[in-house]
């Protein structure tokens, strides 16, 4: 009986949690397109936002990529170029870079990284008292906190997936001229990277990389704000924080990617 009854007490919770959270996410959509959100404090610190998320986590981004590139474009052209199958490369880079490594790993790295810095930031501001005392002068909380967290980490998300896909598929190539496989004319291997691309592949990068990223901003808020004003609870607000954003992650990327493929 304490096992069904803890059970449904938990079940319950995580309902609760995931309905306070679209309501954030649903609050803050409709704040975006008013005036009010826009005034030159939220964007400062928008701006700080996107430079901390993405400009300052670009050295990061570019070395995985890079990682990527030896690993995933250079044994590709090995591999293909020994089967006599080389036209069978773009394909193959997009659909493991373009659809899914460079979203997905371009947003477990904002997670990890910025995340957990967005819910340190605000879970101190909560104990500090200085959510209240900007409430207290007028500022909203909603526009001056969680909507510039949203839009830095969903534009964020965006710009390091594009570069991960270039630097990568850039990286692929060099390795594969230094090791003689493959296309040596940069136009060729250009052409049939981008020759495989759909619209679909397109709308399916924008949506797992948009929705993660507001997603994530909306979770470390919410799990920011959430606490009751004890400095204890800030690292468990950013355990859960990064949990529930990986699992959301996921989920989107594997519903995407199933619709797609429709």
């Amino acid at each position: 009986m304490w096992l069904v009854s803890r059970t449904g007490a938990d079940f319950v919770a995580r309902i609760r949690t995931v309905c306070r959270t679209a309501a954030v996410l649903w609050a803050a959509l409709r704040l975006m397109f008013k005036r009010q959100a826009w005034p030159r404090t939220v964007r400062e610190q928008i701006g700080k936002q996107i430079l901390f998320t993405g400009y300052e986590a670009l050295g990061l981004t570019l070395l995985i990529a890079a990682a990527v590139g030896v690993s995933v474009v250079a044994q590709g052209q090995v591999w293909l170029s020994r089967f006599g199958q080389s036209e069978m490369l773009g394909p193959l880079l997009i659909a493991v870079i373009f659809r899914e490594a460079a979203p997905l790993l371009v947003n477990i790295l904002v997670i990890s990284r910025s995340g957990t810095a967005i819910v340190t930031e605000l879970a101190t501001m909560r104990v500090q008292g200085q959510v209240r005392t900007l409430d207290v002068q007028g500022v909203d909380p909603m526009i001056y906190l969680v909507i510039s967290r949203l839009i830095g980490v969903a534009v964020s998300v965006v710009c390091l997936t594009i570069f991960f896909v270039a630097f990568s598929l850039a990286v692929g190539f060099l390795v594969g001229l230094s090791l003689e496989v493959g296309s040596r004319d940069a136009v060729v291997f250009i052409e049939s990277v981008l020759k495989p691309i759909r619209f679909r592949d397109i709308l399916s990068l924008l949506a797992k990389t948009v929705l993660p990223g507001l997603l994530t901003g909306v979770i470390c808020c919410v799990e920011g704000l959430s606490i009751r004003g004890l400095s204890t609870e800030v690292p468990q607000a950013a355990t859960r924080a990064v949990v529930r954003s990986i699992a959301v992650l996921l989920v989107i990327s594997a519903i995407v990617s199933l619709l797609t493929q429709l």
